[in-house]
């Protein structure tokens, strides 16, 4: 094994170095999103969203089987959230933004948990009442997605346990504690509460089909690295008389530091939606790029694209057209392009989506409450 492989670490709570996502397929035993999968995506949405057609979204779980059932004309639904533990950055929006696509062509309700209680089980400088609280500034980020207030139930596992608890009971009874040992690797010191919460995680995979009493088939779009719960989720599903969960994972969003995801724990390689435009063109300009020293070099022997962390901004969520994308590519390569130019551009652009993002947010507060589970 190269050191390259044994710097990376993917698991619910931490992801470090660079991610491999060809060796994570492998050992998580997913599959690709073939390109038979992604033409029965654009069949029902007209085009091919960015993210499947870039391959952001790049492994699944029964994704056909889901996609069969939505063609039967059989109910389907929605499952993702959120460890409400700060400010959400960029990042987060990823799979926010391809969920809302899902919920659009496909007419599912979506089922968004806010898992207050992880993070302050597992974050001994947060208290509850923090963690509740980012739970709903939250979800003005959510909100601001353009999700359907009529088919989006967004809950609290504190505040809503009411919803939540008769099933987690029907989950927990069927989950051994040597499965969330081995699963999770949780130790002796390890407090007793985030031994009993894989169970309250796994219960929105069947909230829909409990609440209107019938088999819903129910996709999670959420990144990799929160694979770990869906696994132990499928092999209790059936135990209790429904659908096992399917899934379709997403890559993460690099921070602007060299390797790795964006994290809200090093908040200089990342860029909140809360964040003033001037703040996020800060980030940006002192951002890792794959250029040269100097602009000499740069343009004599051209950029990296593929190790910058500017380059993966405009790939993952700022540059929908294919052809620009290439071009700006080819520039960075030929050093036509240097990058102190490249950030003063990105910076330009995500200051005025976040300006946009920050007014949706904004106009979310006046209906915070109809999209909160009922």
């Amino acid at each position: 094994m190269s050191d390259k492989e044994e710097e990376m670490v993917v698991t619910p709570w931490k992801v470090e170095g660079r991610v491999d996502y060809e060796r994570l397929i492998e050992k998580f035993g997913t599959k690709h999103v073939t390109q038979r999968l992604r033409a029965r995506f654009k069949e029902h949405a007209g085009y091919l969203h960015t993210q499947l057609r870039r391959e952001i979204f790049f492994s699944h779980r029964d994704l056909d089987w889901w996609l069969d059932v939505y063609q039967r004309g059989d109910p389907v639904g929605l499952y993702t959230g959120r460890g409400p533990s700060g400010p959400v950055h960029l990042g987060h929006l990823l799979p926010w933004f391809f969920t809302q696509h899902m919920q659009e062509v496909f007419g599912a309700h979506l089922y968004f948990q806010m898992t207050d209680d992880e993070k302050f089980l597992l974050n001994d400088n947060l208290e509850l009442d923090t963690t509740i609280g980012y739970t709903y500034s939250n979800a003005l980020d959510l909100i601001a997605t353009g999700l359907d207030p009529k088919k989006t139930h967004i809950f609290s596992d504190t505040n809503d346990i009411s919803h939540i608890y008769r099933l987690s009971l029907e989950v927990a009874k069927r989950i051994t504690f040597s499965t969330i040992r081995g699963l999770f690797g949780l130790q002796d010191s390890d407090n007793i509460g985030m031994i009993f919460f894989p169970a309250i995680q796994a219960v929105p995979c069947f909230m829909q089909s409990a609440r209107e009493d019938r088999k819903v088939a129910v996709i999670i779009p959420a990144a990799i690295d929160q694979d770990p719960y869906w696994r132990m989720t499928r092999d209790i599903a059936e135990k209790i008389g429904y659908y096992k969960p399917a899934q379709i994972h997403s890559k993460f969003l690099p921070g602007l530091g060299p390797g790795g995801k964006m994290s809200a724990s090093m908040p200089e390689t990342a860029i909140f939606t809360i964040d003033p435009p001037e703040i996020a063109t800060k980030k940006i300009m002192g951002a890792f790029t794959g250029g040269q020293p100097t602009v000499r070099e740069q343009k004599e022997k051209g950029g990296n694209p593929g190790i910058c962390s500017i380059y993966s901004y405009y790939f993952h969520l700022f540059e929908e057209d294919d052809s620009k994308l290439i071009t700006l590519e080819n520039k960075c390569r030929s050093g036509a392009l240097t990058c102190g130019d490249c950030k003063a551009r990105l910076a330009e652009v995500i200051g005025r989506f976040l300006l946009d993002f920050q007014a949706k947010r904004e106009k979310a507060k006046d209906n915070l409450q109809d999209f909160f589970i009922k």
